[in-house]
C-alpha cells in the first residue's frame, strides 16, 4: 500500500513502480491509473523535500551563464563597459544596475527576474 516516503530506497521503488506504469500508456486501468496519480504525488513531494534548491543568487547566476557559454570576464565588455566594473560585479563590491540586467537578459535570453 503506497504511502509517504521517508528514504531513498523507498523513492526509488516508487519510482520504479510509476516508470512501469507509463510504460502501459493508455492501457491503465482505472486503478493504475488512480495509483500512478498516487504514486506521482508521493515522489513529488518527498523531491521537492529532499532536494530542492535554493535560489541562485544574480552573481552565481551569471558565473553559470558565462560557464554554460564558455565566457569570461572580458567577453562581457558590451554590458559592463570596463573590465574594472566587471570585476567589482562578479567580486559582489558592486551591485548590477538596470541596465546591466537588460542586457544580460537579452544577451543570454533569460528573464530580467534571474537577476534580481
Amino acid at each position: 500500500m503506497p504511502a509517504v516516503i521517508h528514504s531513498e530506497k523507498e523513492n526509488e521503488r516508487y519510482t520504479s513502480l510509476l516508470d512501469e506504469l507509463d510504460r502501459k500508456g493508455s492501457k491503465l486501468s482505472t486503478a493504475e491509473q488512480r495509483l500512478a496519480d498516487l504514486l506521482t504525488l508521493l515522489i513529488e513531494d518527498f523531491e521537492e523535500r529532499h532536494y530542492a534548491l535554493k535560489p541562485a543568487t544574480p552573481i552565481a547566476a551569471l558565473e553559470e551563464l558565462m560557464a554554460a557559454n564558455d565566457l569570461q570576464q572580458k567577453d562581457l565588455l558590451d554590458i559592463f563597459s570596463t573590465p574594472s566594473i566587471i570585476s567589482e560585479v562578479l567580486s559582489g563590491k558592486r551591485k548590477l544596475t538596470t541596465e546591466h540586467i537588460r542586457k544580460l537578459s537579452r544577451r543570454f535570453y533569460v528573464s530580467p527576474e534571474l537577476f534580481f
